[in-house]
């Protein structure tokens, strides 16, 4: 009996022990992509150190900002209502669209503060053509 709780106790570490490796992997490859990210977004904007100096701190505001409100919106899709709870409306998906939007308006001119209008309105550009670069490479792995 002793032996079967060591055996489970030691698989529950294990268990444990993985999963919080596998976390570190998650957090050290979302770390790498956005330092792929930064390097990318400062190629294309030809940003010189002094404009990135100022910019990624506004970046990276940014981008926490719009990952939260991208967060809220997937909860929003998983819930599912339970007896006793109001189905939510439909348009609450349009509204955390209107509220990306918003946002992006608001950081556009920050951006604008630091870059100029012409390349704060390019990043949204820059900044969608390397998430296509990465759904390209990771579908080249896949296959």
């Amino acid at each position: 009996m002793i032996r079967l709780k060591h055996i489970i106790s030691t698989l529950c570490l294990v268990w444990i022990a993985c999963f919080v490796a596998n976390g570190q992997s998650r957090q050290e490859r979302f770390e790498a992509i956005e330092t792929q990210k930064s390097a990318y977004i400062t190629k294309q904007l030809r940003l010189t150190p002094a404009e990135a100096q100022k910019f990624f701190p506004i970046y990276n505001q940014y981008s926490k900002e719009i990952r939260n409100i991208k967060s809220k919106k997937s909860q929003g899709n998983q819930s599912s209502p339970s007896k006793g709870n109001s189905l939510r409306p439909a348009n609450d998906i349009i509204e955390y669209d209107a509220q990306e939007v918003d946002i992006k308006k608001k950081y556009r001119s920050k951006f604008a503060d630091v870059l100029g209008q012409s390349r704060a309105s390019q990043f949204f550009s820059v900044e969608q053509e390397f998430i296509e670069l990465l759904y390209k490479e990771l579908n080249s792995r896949r296959h």
